[in-house]
């Protein structure tokens, strides 16, 4: 019998952590059950830096809440930390130092909000006999075996909004506006946002784009009448025979994702400018997109994510995670979730053993878009 649960949120901030963790205080309590939160994901997991949940102040006010209030970490793996020793390098496995903290707590299940390296990690432990259920966080909704992430109904309409105030930039001066967004190695958040706020062409990392397609139809519309274009760009799309665009590579610990992504935007703004003599300019969204308040969607969501994860918990339902399918919640084996990716430690993210939720070219956003004459560069 579950009677002490713990949550961690892991990774990048996103709208709806809070409505998740409200959703499992206030389930938890109908059943008597204790819970507690470890502050800053897997960080505050090997520190063992806790607090207590089980109470309705804790609760309060976070359905409308940005952000999450046990904090986030994105630049630890437990399975392998630095250590320096007579300066030379090493990495060594501290998961068991977080076996250890949970044996103590005696915490029956751990909740990971996260995306896909958080969902890796506590693929790991369970391979060290933890009881975990994963749900799946992210603005990009790249995790796999779900159809849709919490957080990303909400970047997708803050994308939206910026393209509604950039087509009145577009038109009263006749130029190309360009909008860089999110998503990494999946273009989701682009064709979600491109579909919805007008965008003439769209660029995902699924499709390498030529650029002379896209050239193609800003002066197609040119010719009839139309002087202006949107272009909504993922920072993970690359052009034929090119690279994605690279903003910094860290030094970060194995089996963690190093790349940051940006500057496509940038690039294709000069590009266009040069082989149309049109004005063009990029703005680049960036962060605004992963803050502030969720939308209903993502706090129905989330409510929805953070009671199902309770349940499971509370039936002995293990190593799971907690998807929606077929518009059903429903859950799927953690191993499920990380496919190839099995070795301990593994980096997530770009990858060849990776198992991310791409883009289905064959969807019906896609088909809806290229029936409306939207380009992908292709």
């Amino acid at each position: 019998m579950v009677k002490r649960v713990a949550i961690l949120t892991n990774g990048g901030d996103c709208p709806g952590l809070n409505a998740v963790i409200r959703a499992i205080i206030r389930s938890a309590e109908q059943k008597n059950i204790e819970c507690y939160g470890f502050i800053n994901g897997y960080k505050g997991l090997l520190e063992n830096d806790y607090v207590k949940l089980n109470n309705s102040k804790r609760s309060s006010g976070l359905l409308n809440k940005g952000g999450t209030i046990i904090g986030s970490s994105n630049d630890i793996n437990v399975f392998r930390m630095k250590k320096v020793v007579k300066g030379k390098i090493t990495y060594v496995d501290k998961s068991e130092q977080c076996i250890k903290n949970l044996k103590k707590l005696k915490i029956d299940c751990l909740f990971t909000l996260g995306g896909d390296g958080t969902q890796k990690s506590a693929r790991d432990f369970t391979k060290r006999g933890v009881n975990i259920i994963g749900i799946p966080k992210t603005i990009d909704n790249d995790v796999p075996c779900t159809e849709v992430t919490f957080g990303f109904n909400t970047a997708v309409q803050t994308a939206t909004d910026a393209l509604d105030r950039l087509h009145t930039t577009a038109e009263s001066h006749e130029r190309v506006m360009i909008l860089e967004v999110m998503g990494r190695y999946a273009g989701w958040i682009a064709l979600a946002s491109g579909l919805a706020g007008g965008a003439d062409v769209i660029l995902i990392p699924e499709i390498s784009y030529d650029i002379k397609k896209v050239i193609e139809k800003i002066e197609t519309r040119n010719k009839i009448g139309k002087n202006f274009s949107l272009v909504v760009v993922s920072e993970g799309a690359k052009p034929k025979n090119g690279e994605i665009s690279v903003k910094r590579v860290l030094e970060t610990t194995p089996g963690l994702d190093s790349i940051r992504l940006g500057g496509i935007g940038e690039q294709l703004a000069i590009q266009i400018e040069d082989m149309t003599g049109q004005v063009t300019r990029n703005t680049t969204l960036g962060y605004v997109q992963r803050g502030g308040v969720p939308t209903a969607t993502d706090r129905i969501l989330s409510t929805e994510y953070g009671y199902k994860a309770l349940e499971l918990a509370s039936e002995g339902v293990f190593n799971v995670l907690v998807v929606q399918q077929n518009g059903r919640l429903d859950f799927v084996p953690l191993d499920n979730v990380v496919g190839n990716n099995t070795e301990i430690g593994a980096a997530s993210g770009f990858t060849e053993r990776t198992n991310l939720r791409k883009v289905d070219l064959n969807g019906d956003m896609m088909k809806a878009a290229r029936a409306i004459g939207i380009s992908f560069g292709d």
